[in-house]
């Protein structure tokens, strides 16, 4: 899976090293907006950390590989989306997403979404895929709300940010679903 047109705007590129200078401009001058929310921005403070983030799930092999993709939209790079965590004994994955503060309001995660949703039912086997939201980041929660996710509770103090820990909200969406 190298590449995947979802529409006539929006693709998905399986994340490489050569993407990483890319990737950590759009985390460097979207640093203040990505920050409320994701943990690794104040760890990324040069090129380097986003090559070792992308070397880290090039070196798992074959087919348990935890799939990333670069977003594109109308040719300009708008975030990341992919499969984490997987536990492919149990048939089960995590999707995490984050997007440029002006590729916001376009409808492009959702788009994503459904498009992983697929991949992980149809091609990897999946039989669960959940999204995990920190409590007050509303804005990432209306997504697995909108595609018929089922709020299952909060994973307790889940998330370490800023010196403290965050609640996660827990969504899931069953192969049955």
């Amino acid at each position: 899976m190298d590449y995947i047109q979802i529409n006539s705007k929006l693709r998905l590129e399986t994340i490489k090293l050569n993407m990483a200078d890319v990737i950590f401009e759009a985390i460097d001058s979207n640093r203040e907006y990505l920050n409320k929310w994701l943990p690794f921005i104040e760890e990324t403070q040069q090129v380097a950390q986003t090559e070792e983030f992308i070397k880290g799930i090039d070196s798992q092999h074959g087919k348990k590989r935890d799939e990333v993709f670069t977003i594109w939209y109308n040719q300009d790079f708008a975030g990341l989306i992919g499969f984490k965590d997987t536990d492919w004994i149990n048939h089960k994955t995590e999707l995490g997403y984050w997007l440029t503060e002006k590729m916001q309001g376009k409808g492009i995660v959702t788009t994503c979404v459904k498009e992983l949703i697929k991949i992980a039912f149809k091609k990897l086997g999946m039989n669960r895929i959940q999204i995990k939201v920190a409590t007050g980041n509303e804005k990432s929660a209306e997504i697995p709300k909108r595609l018929g996710f089922h709020f299952e509770g909060i994973e307790r103090k889940g998330e370490f940010h800023h010196g403290k820990y965050l609640d996660l909200q827990v969504y899931s969406f069953l192969k049955s679903d």
